[in-house]
């Protein structure tokens, strides 16, 4: 198809509408991503009981299944636009369905007993991912199908960030606080899952109408090999994952961009998950963990649209991997608290911030030109493909943060306990706790700084005149 014959979607702006839509959906991913990532591995240890390791086991568990049925979802995500011209029923299902489940992850009561209590939190957030996994496959393919600018991608997902962090601050800062609203520790997580589970979902059903605006700037693009041969009929799980294994396969730009993201995703996943550890055992404040991701979030509010002029002036790929080294450095200095605990912690946690606003926005920017150069290549209909290896790799990668912090904790002698008591700690587990919020997530961005240099799509690449 010519430029000519698709002017709307190469050079004119996105309307205001379709920008606000599209960034309310982050109060549903960072509610996600923020509260179980904060204060689920501390449920189980603190409030229930659960040993460290076993708490971290089934954090990862439940990521697992996201990372395995991710692809299930692209791929059906990807049958459902050829079929219909939209990808919004899933979405919907989504969004409807997370609340519920949402809330009874955090109803276990601590009389349960550690072991049937872990179980019932097992078997409630493998629902809710499920259902999150619905809503978000769909919700990050829809960028590429909105517009082919490359700075309008830029535009688009800055707003989406700016929303998206403004979340992270309301549920990280806000979830304990709801917590502690409760007359007790039980009824205040039940307080805690259940307004927060509204919340997301709500955010989730008002951007799911985004895939309608999708739908008509888009004419319902041509199925993967995997669609075209099941419109009608659902294929077999060794023909989803195999169309997802060669959509990998088939893109360098998105191994590269994949396994940056990754890496970051495992570091961030893993200061969010000791968050909490460091407001109880080293500011020795429970509360706290307010404060912190206040210095981690209130920088980024502002710092989101600063990296998106970066990105218009030098590439969105120098200025990903400047805000990789920035964090790097900002979380290595935490390493001092192991010795010297204090209320500086905040002026690095917030360099930090500063840094993670580039890293959500400009990884997220990045996605959508990887797609449309595959497009190109290959011929369109893997977009959801693309997106459900996206989301697991996005996911494990949290996963796996939790349980890094959950390993270091149970080699470090860290004691669990049951809500209602009070213990100590020894202080090899109190030097683990910093550990975790310091120098291993800064190692793990170094690494992510080594596989950006294999990123080698620029602007010119995306702006390029497209092929006949």
């Amino acid at each position: 198809m010519s430029t000519a014959a698709r002017p709307d979607r190469a050079t004119s702006r996105l309307p205001a509408r379709t920008i606000a839509l599209y960034a309310v959906g982050s109060l549903g991913t960072g509610g996600y991503a923020t509260l179980p990532g904060l204060v689920l591995t501390y449920f189980l240890t603190d409030n229930l009981g659960v040993a460290a390791l076993a708490a971290g086991l089934i954090v990862t568990l439940a990521k697992i299944w996201d990372v395995v049925i991710d692809p299930v979802i692209g791929a059906a995500s990807d049958r459902q636009l050829a079929r219909t011209g939209s990808r919004r029923g899933f979405m919907v299902i989504g969004a409807l369905s997370l609340p519920l489940f949402f809330a009874l992850t955090f109803a276990v009561p601590p009389s349960w007993g550690p072991a049937a209590g872990a179980t019932c939190v097992l078997l409630a957030f493998l629902a809710t991912a499920t259902a999150f996994s619905l809503f978000q496959v769909p919700y990050v393919a829809l960028p590429a199908e909105l517009t082919d600018s490359y700075d309008e991608r830029t535009r688009l997902l800055g707003w989406r960030v700016i929303v998206l962090t403004a979340a992270i601050l309301l549920f990280g800062a806000g979830g304990p606080e709801l917590r502690g609203a409760g007359p007790d520790q039980v009824t205040g997580y039940l307080v805690m899952g259940v307004v927060a589970g509204i919340v997301i979902g709500a955010g989730m059903l008002v951007a799911a109408r985004t895939a309608d605006a999708a739908a008509r700037r888009t004419p319902a693009s041509a199925p993967s090999p995997v669609a075209r041969a099941s419109v009608g009929h659902a294929p077999c799980l060794r023909a989803q994952y195999a169309d997802a294994i060669r959509t990998l396969r088939g893109s360098q730009p998105f191994r590269a961009l994949l396994s940056t993201f990754l890496l970051q995703a495992l570091a961030t996943g893993t200061m969010l998950a000791a968050a909490q550890y460091v407001a109880t055992w080293v500011l020795r404040a429970e509360g706290a963990v307010t404060f912190l991701f206040a210095a981690l979030v209130g920088p980024a509010l502002v710092a989101t649209p600063l990296w998106t002029l970066i990105a218009r002036r030098v590439g969105k790929e120098r200025a990903f991997a400047a805000a990789g080294a920035l964090f790097l450095i900002a979380s290595a200095t935490i390493i001092g608290a192991a010795w010297a605990p204090g209320a500086w912690i905040h002026a690095s946690v917030a360099v930090a911030g500063v840094a993670y606003a580039g890293l959500q926005c400009l990884p997220m920017a990045m996605l959508p030109d990887v797609i449309s150069h595959d497009r190109r290549a290959n011929g369109p209909g893997r977009a959801g493909s693309f997106t459900g290896i996206w989301t697991a790799g996005e996911t494990i990668g949290f996963a796996l943060g939790a349980s890094v912090v959950s390993l270091t904790l149970a080699a470090t002698g860290y004691v669990s306990t049951v809500a209602g008591t009070t213990t100590t700690q020894p202080p090899a587990a109190v030097v683990g706790i910093v550990l975790s919020f310091s120098i291993l997530p800064a190692v793990l961005m170094a690494a992510s700084l080594l596989t950006l240099r294999g990123y080698r799509l620029r602007r010119a690449d995306i702006d390029q005149e497209p092929a006949a």
